[in-house]
């Protein structure tokens, strides 16, 4: 097996899958890539038997097809220390391969294909096509609200649901709750609901870049596949039941207030920085054109800021963790922010003033 590329091409496809290589793994396998060359093709696969990242380069193939595996961080570190469009060659023998791009000489010890695990083949039962730039909308709007090691495990991912012609992504930690919704008249979708975990939601926010390319998105009962003219990324899906979200929409929201987001982000950031470091608690008062926000900490310390508003009703004092509030206003696009309150005890609706395609939910806390 002996083939030649420019550094270039094997290097965007090689970062594309290195997302999946397992870092700690007990079977050394996983952390080799594997290269499997037909003709003038070359497809790199990697996995962590959870995420399974597939790439293509093309090559000038001067042996036989084959596959083998190669170390990914070793081979990664080597190709972006090697000069711009410097051309590298493989020939693999025996349980090495040997690299040389100019006067540079490599040899990597390599593992044999036929242990590389494979995901195995399966079938999508629902399919879409999504322009890249709507789908990073839709995971980036929720994926901070995302669980972290929850024992509730389930809630460690997101969950992506379709339904007539809208496709949603709702994440929760059991603190605060993230949905987008994404429309398009074109699709027909039937209903269907699956967890995606935390890892693959991340890869896939690394894979994806704003631009109007489409990608065709495949549901099956334990996977979900992400196809673009670049990769092709799959993910083992969460087995569990995502809580019934719309449940704890609340209802009884009936005071409105609408301000700029960028200045209430602001002020929320200055008073967080004497927030008590473990639970960030900041209290605010809404009075009739005056939002008082107040946060202290145990060296009772203090901050105090002050921003005008218009709000005819009662007055109210409310706290919240401000993180949770300046997740939310860094992922609405919206100049003005709709903040739809109840009571002191009661969650806070947050979305854009103008587009609702996101909507937020965030518990108040007791200070």
């Amino acid at each position: 097996m002996k083939f030649s590329l420019n550094r270039e091409l094997l290097l965007k496809p090689l970062l594309l899958v290195s997302g999946a290589v397992e870092r700690k793994s007990t079977l050394p396998i996983l952390g080799n890539i594997l290269f499997d060359v037909k003709g003038h093709l070359l497809t790199l696969t990697a996995t962590d038997l959870e995420l399974e990242m597939v790439a293509h380069a093309e090559i000038d193939n001067q042996g036989e097809d084959g596959k083998i595996t190669i170390p990914a961080r070793k081979l990664l570190d080597i190709c972006k220390s090697l000069p711009e469009n410097s051309m590298i060659s493989f020939n693999a023998e025996n349980d090495s391969v040997k690299l040389t791009s100019g006067r540079s000489r490599y040899s990597l010890s390599t593992l044999s294909a036929d242990d590389f695990p494979n995901i195995e083949e399966w079938k999508g039962d629902v399919e879409f096509k999504l322009l890249k730039s709507e789908l990073l909308r839709l995971i980036e709007s929720t994926h901070f609200s995302m669980a972290n090691q929850d024992v509730r495990y389930y809630l460690n991912g997101m969950s992506i649901e379709s339904e007539g012609n809208e496709i949603r992504s709702v994440a929760t930690d059991g603190h605060r709750l993230a949905i987008c919704k994404i429309s398009n008249e074109s699709l027909t979708l039937p209903a269907r609901q699956v967890i995606v975990p935390r890892k693959g939601i991340l890869e896939i926010i690394r894979l994806l870049a704003p631009v109007d390319e489409a990608v065709q998105v495949y549901l099956g009962s334990n996977h979900i596949r992400i196809i673009d003219s670049e990769f092709s990324f799959t993910s083992k899906l969460v087995d569990g039941r995502f809580p019934d979200y719309r449940r704890v929409l609340p209802r009884n929201g009936d005071k409105i207030f609408v301000t700029d987001k960028e200045k209430l982000r602001q002020v929320l950031s200055r008073a967080s920085i004497l927030s008590n470091e473990k639970f960030k608690g900041v209290r605010l008062n809404f009075l009739n054109s005056l939002l008082k926000i107040t946060a202290n900490n145990p060296e009772q310390e203090q901050a105090e800021e002050e921003l005008e508003i218009d709000f005819p009703y009662d007055e109210l004092e409310i706290g919240f963790n401000v993180s949770y509030v300046l997740d939310v206003l860094n992922a609405i696009k919206d100049e003005k922010v709709k903040f739809t309150l109840a009571d002191a005890n009661s969650s806070v609706v947050i979305e854009g003033a103008d587009s609702g395609e996101a909507l937020y939910v965030v518990m108040p806390m007791r200070l």
